[in-house]
């Protein structure tokens, strides 16, 4: 059993004596005394307020009772008080307002990877649960993206719920298309990804259909979840839409006079999700310093343009744990999305065996490759490199890129390994591959590549990095050494906390749990930091949270 001279270094146990002048709990009529081995059971109970107190040297749990300030005069049945443990709602944690402008109970996001990894599954279940899910649609075709958009809006048609949009530079009138589709369907709230600067198809959609209403309140129809890792870029989703964009949108007749005035009272974007080190696309931005940042960024900015909605940013990268969690929202995270430990669930669109990957992840087992939207910029992505030689492959086909102008300058032993170990076919096959393929997506492409041999030598490297995430997710068996899998450090993080617990498995990781186990254990270490930061320091294993059964989170919810 603990004493007040154990766990408070700087008070003896003649200190912990009540005296005069200190603050005190008073049992009274209703007050109770609990050993302080009870205190993860209390901390479970959020909506149930406690103290700690000291009783004859030992530490107690006191619930009820009443709590007196500098009080001058004790009696016997007064203890000296060490911590308050107040209520802690999951929905505190946040920003409340984010909740209700989307319909959300709690301030919870999973993030849109791409290729249907985000998968309309994922996207279902974590919307039944009253939390926000981005449908991964970069990389489908349109077909794939409207068939995904028909079946979330028959199956959640009350719900909330996000469909991605992503810069696409090298896809010529692909970003427009997915525009004309989400606003056919009337999808009203993208999370847009990989942006290097702000297009005429992102600014349509935001600014397609603002009207007055009758009281002359604004209504803008159409929003945007921006996530960003740059000041510059926050910056420009943060602003009212560039003028130069509209004039060109005007000048196109894409919107109307009407619009285009009103779109200079909003910005591009409410809310901005900061993107730390993330899977992916990213800058491998450390969330301690980039958040802070991004905060300072959106004070100032909706100090200069005073809009009507207050802006406000959320945090991903890194986060699949309680604790990162909660350092997120201690940090003033109005939101937190999560990314790479979704697709470890059985929703995500990805496969069984990148589960079982996924499951083997430390947080080194991580590397940058190049990404297959924005190779020939160099542009990389985090991925898995543990059980896949992908990275070195693909960081090969660049180097060589790079250095030839034309797949008839690479030396033969060179080019014949290629085909060897990582194309498994001639380049002249993978080219006829290529060709057939951005006929029908972006004939383009082809035009370009037959009047640039270094371009056509993109497109076939391209080809390897393309599949090699589509091969992951199907789970091809004899491509495994190739596989493309997106992620973060987060994955070691989150195996590192479910280790020895039912979570460790990959068949019982679905999405909700998971979600649901970061967000209430999040809950229960902020009601554990406000003891230690009342100068009570408690063993580790008072203060932990282990992963539990989603049952029993809705029962301690319910109570």
């Amino acid at each position: 059993m603990s004493s007040v001279s154990d766990i408070i270094p700087s008070a003896g146990i003649a200190d912990a004596e009540v005296q005069p002048g200190q603050v005190h709990w008073h049992a009274g009529p209703n007050g109770q005394l609990f050993e302080l081995a009870t205190l993860p059971e209390r901390l479970c109970s959020l909506d149930v307020p406690f103290s700690l107190v000291s009783e004859q040297s030992q530490i107690k749990l006191a619930c009820g009772g009443s709590i007196h300030l500098d009080a001058n005069t004790v009696d016997e049945s007064a203890h000296q008080h060490l911590a308050f443990v107040p209520k802690q709602s999951i929905q505190a944690l946040g920003n409340k307002q984010f909740c209700q402008d989307y319909g959300l109970k709690y301030p919870y996001m999973t993030g849109s990877m791409a290729n249907g990894i985000a998968s309309v599954e994922l996207v279902e279940v974590i919307a039944k649960a009253d939390m926000l899910a981005s449908f991964g649609a970069a990389g489908l075709s349109l077909a794939e993206v409207e068939k995904a958009i028909q079946r979330l809006q028959a199956a959640i048609p009350d719900k909330p719920f996000c469909f991605n949009l992503i810069y696409s530079p090298n896809e010529k009138g692909h970003e427009d298309a997915i525009v004309d589709l989400y606003l056919r369907y009337g999808v009203d709230l993208v999370e847009t990804s990989a942006y290097m600067k702000l297009t005429l198809p992102v600014v349509r959609y935001r600014v397609k259909g603002i009207h007055k209403d009758a009281q002359g309140n604004m209504v803008v129809p159409n929003r945007i979840i921006a996530k960003a890792s740059r000041v510059e870029l926050a910056s420009k989703w943060f602003s009212p839409p560039p003028e130069k964009l509209l004039n060109e949108l005007l000048a196109q007749g894409a919107i109307t006079n009407e619009e285009a005035e009103l779109a200079k009272e909003i910005p591009m974007a409410q809310d901005l999700t900061v993107e730390a080190d993330s899977g992916g696309h990213t800058d491998n931005r450390p969330a301690i310093t980039l958040l802070p940042t991004m905060l300072a960024l959106r004070d100032q900015i909706q100090a200069e343009y005073n809009y009507v909605h207050e802006l406000r940013v959320g945090a991903a990268g890194g986060i699949a744990t309680p604790a990162s969690a909660l350092g997120a929202f201690a940090m003033g995270a109005a939101y937190i999305v999560t990314g790479t430990v979704n697709q470890a669930c059985k929703e995500s669109g990805s496969s069984n065996i990148v589960r079982n990957m996924l499951a083997n992840t430390g947080q080194a087992d991580v590397t940058m490759a190049p990404a297959v939207d924005m190779f020939e910029m160099g542009v990389k992505l985090q991925v898995l490199k543990r059980g896949s030689m992908f990275a070195m492959r693909g960081n090969k086909l660049y180097e060589i890129y790079k250095t030839y102008a034309s797949i008839e300058e690479i030396p033969a032993t060179d080019k014949a390994n290629l085909e060897k170990t990582i194309f498994k076919m001639s380049l002249e096959d993978v080219w006829q591959k290529t060709y057939e393929f951005f006929s029908e997506r972006d004939p383009s492409q082809v035009e370009k590549a037959n009047q640039d041999p270094k371009h056509k030598m993109a497109l076939i490297f391209r080809w390897y990095l393309g599949l090699s995430s589509r091969w992951a997710n199907a789970g091809v068996e004899d491509r495994q050494v190739d596989y493309q899998v997106w992620c973060g450090p987060a994955m070691g993080a989150f195996n590192e906390w479910t280790k020895g617990t039912f979570l460790a498995t990959p068949d019982q990781r679905d999405a909700v749990t998971v979600a649901m186990n970061i967000m209430y254990g999040a809950a229960i270490l902020s009601r554990a930091n406000g003891i230690l930061k009342q100068g009570v320091a408690l063993a580790g294993d008072l203060i932990q949270f282990q992963p539990m059964q989603l049952d029993a989170i809705e029962k301690y919810l319910s109570e």
